[in-house]
């Protein structure tokens, strides 16, 4: 088997010929090419007392290690009402999962566990769900039915979430399009995961049960950008209501791609939108390799019904191994099994994302259904080798491979070998068929790892203890009367008061809207002024200063209407924002005092300048008018503040000069 073969260059190599282009410079062109196209499923914690079908208190978090009692449950698959399993569940089944769950009596019941049936849906949590779907512009449904959706991966301990559409149908509008929605559901939150390792895997059920909404769209979006202006009009949408929970974890998305000849991937809970388009340009890219991994194997004349992997177990005594691999990757009692993967030579280090290979598509799976932990493989082709040629030709011999094929060894205890090695065989067949559909979790970077199989629509079956909800007209009309504005009417107003763009988006994500909006209307202040001083001031000191506990944006209302009623000038905002952000509890009047206010009218303002100007001169300043206003306006800046506008200042300053 020894050859000059070159994974680097081959990776480098099958990246250029998939036409593969950076985010930064692809254009709609290289998205049309490859057919991208893209929908979301939005998600969002609605601002609750209680959860939805329980009533234990909503958004009470505590530490991963604060709990009073440990659970623990081992999944397994249900037939669904058309006597079929679930392609996920099945998958969830192998892995042969122990399911910690970590409870505090705080915010947990029996009905969590399915020990105790369930309440009535939440009201105010129906009722928040149903204004954000009139403000979708959905069609509401006349009745609510409750429906059970299959959970095996253990992220809820009964196995399943209750869920019910509320609205079908609806649009929202951005800049340049319009976006259709699908639907919008409102649904139990899932629990938290703190650790997956091997085959323990650790959740904290505080978030569980609590409700939730998800936005569907279709997947009208044709490049990353408007899949991330399209969520953050969901997510401005829904925050607009001031209904529900912001801040970490409050609000995830899975975003679903695909390209021209592929199918749907779903990338599951994107934390932050600014993600998306990195996330979304690879995995259509990701996907157009695999469809060229394809290609090749069929151009190899590989038949898929007669391809078979051929492995050996391995003696990792009798095989030449340094003691550094044996002292770091071998634990007691693992095994190594050497795989032959005939004509494959060349597919390991085809390029799918950056820095990622079709390898890193058989590693995905091996540590998510095999259990078995990174770095759980080694293959002939790694850009940085594990092992020298001469343990390859070796091993080459062992298993009699040829010039054209690839081998791989992977390691892992007696009882994961059997599914380790019908994964690596089921994946290769599906590099034959094109794209698997699946669900994969998503990194900062852009890239995005094997989570699960994508769960099939046998899994929904109508929940038998919960009976329908109807909606009359008159119940909606009374929640229609006091919807806020669309988000792409108040995009539109922050452009005619001429506030800078590049503020909008903090603005919208933190509902500051409604507080800009009575600032300009009931207090008079410029417009321009107003939004600047929310969408960059505010935003500033949102990043170096330390948020005291009880601070909300209506203290910010309530500092422009104290510098309104003293007739201050706002120039003096400045200063006491920090303090007040600090310190919400503190009186107006004393942030004065602590940022040494004091009245002057303009004639005591103005009164050292000629003073400062011979200052100036004596300690030798360059002679410039301009240097000097701006030296002098320095000096005088704390006196004028909040008496006088600094830009009336500079204007006598340069008057007098």
């Amino acid at each position: 088997m020894k050859d000059n073969f070159d994974a680097k260059a081959n990776y480098e190599a099958t990246r250029k010929k998939i036409g593969y282009v950076n985010r930064k410079d692809a254009t709609q062109k290289d998205y049309d090419r490859i057919g991208f196209m893209s929908g979301l499923e939005v998600h969002q914690q609605l601002k609750t007392k209680y959860k939805l079908f329980c009533r234990c208190p909503a958004g009470i978090y505590h530490d991963d290690d604060d709990f009073d009692a440990e659970l623990i449950r081992h999944m397994r698959p249900t037939l669904s009402e058309l006597g079929e399993y679930d392609g996920t569940a099945l998958m969830e089944f192998r892995t042969r999962k122990n399911i910690y769950y970590r409870i505090n009596n705080e915010n947990a019941c029996t009905y969590e566990v399915d020990d105790t049936p369930p309440f009535l849906m939440d009201k105010e949590a129906l009722e928040n769900a149903l204004e954000i779907s009139l403000l979708s512009k959905l069609n509401v449904v006349g009745e609510v039915h409750i429906t059970r959706k299959q959970y095996l991966d253990g992220s809820i301990p009964t196995g399943f979430q209750r869920t019910a559409i509320l609205g079908v149908e609806g649009a929202i509008e951005l800049k340049k399009k319009t976006v259709r929605l699908i639907q919008l559901s409102i649904e139990e939150d899932s629990c938290r995961e703190i650790s997956d390792i091997g085959h323990n895997r650790v959740y904290k059920t505080d978030r569980l049960g609590m409700p939730l909404i998800e936005t569907v769209t279709y997947p009208d979006m044709v490049n990353p950008d408007e899949v991330k202006e399209a969520c953050d009009y969901i997510r401005f949408l829904n925050r607009s209501t001031g209904k529900v929970l912001t801040g970490p974890g409050a609000g995830r998305q899975d975003v679903n791609v695909s390209c021209k000849g592929g199918t749907r991937v779903e990338i599951k809970g994107v934390s932050h939108t600014k993600w998306i388009p990195e996330l979304t340009h690879n995995e259509s890219f990701r996907q157009w390799a695999l469809l060229a991994v394809r290609d090749e194997l069929k151009k190899r004349k590989v038949d898929a019904k007669k391809w078979k992997i051929e492995h050996k177990v391995l003696n990792p005594d009798t095989i030449e191994l340094t003691e550094k691999f044996k002292k770091e990757y071998l634990s007691q009692g693992e095994k190594l099994v050497l795989v032959k993967l005939t004509d494959f030579k060349g597919i390991l280090s085809h390029f799918t994302q950056p820095g990622k290979m079709f390898a890193d598509e058989l590693a995905d799976r091996l540590k998510v259904i095999a259990c078995l932990e990174r770095p759980n493989m080694y293959h002939t082709e790694e850009l940085k080798p594990t092992f020298e040629g001469k343990f390859w030709e070796s091993m080459a011999s062992i298993i009699k491979a040829n010039k054209n094929d690839a081998l791989m060894v992977f390691r892992g205890p007696k009882d994961d070998i059997k599914t380790a090695l019908e994964v690596i065989q089921e994946r290769c067949e599906m590099a034959m068929d094109g794209i698997p559909q699946e669900t994969r979790k998503s990194f900062e970077d852009g890239t995005t790892i094997f989570e699960r199989v994508l769960p099939g629509a046998d899994r929904m079956y109508p929940d038998t203890d919960s009976a329908p909800i109807p909606l009359t007209n008159d119940y909606i009309e009374k929640l229609r009367e006091n919807m806020p504005s669309d988000i792409i009417d108040r995009y539109k107003q922050l452009k005619k008061w001429g506030i800078p763009e590049d503020t909008f988006t903090f603005i919208l994500s933190k509902n500051l809207y409604p507080h800009i909006e009575n600032v300009i209307k009931k207090l008079k202040f410029d417009p321009k002024f107003t939004g600047t001083f929310f969408g960059q001031y505010l935003k500033y000191v949102e990043g170096h200063y330390k948020r005291g506990r009880d601070f909300d944006y209506h203290t910010v209302y309530g500092l422009f209407k104290f510098v309104k009623e003293r007739k201050l000038e706002s120039n003096i905002l400045y200063p006491m924002l920090p303090m007040i952000y600090e310190q919400p509890q503190m009186q107006f009047e004393s942030v004065l005092t602590d940022i040494r206010y004091k009245p002057h009218d303009k004639v005591e303002i103005l009164a050292p300048v000629d003073f400062l100007r011979e200052k100036y001169r004596e300690i030798g300043r360059k002679q410039n008018p301009e240097a000097e206003n701006n030296w002098i306006m320095g000096e005088l800046r704390h006196r004028a503040m909040g008496n006088m506008p600094y830009d009336a200042l500079m204007k006598e300053l340069t008057k007098k000069n």
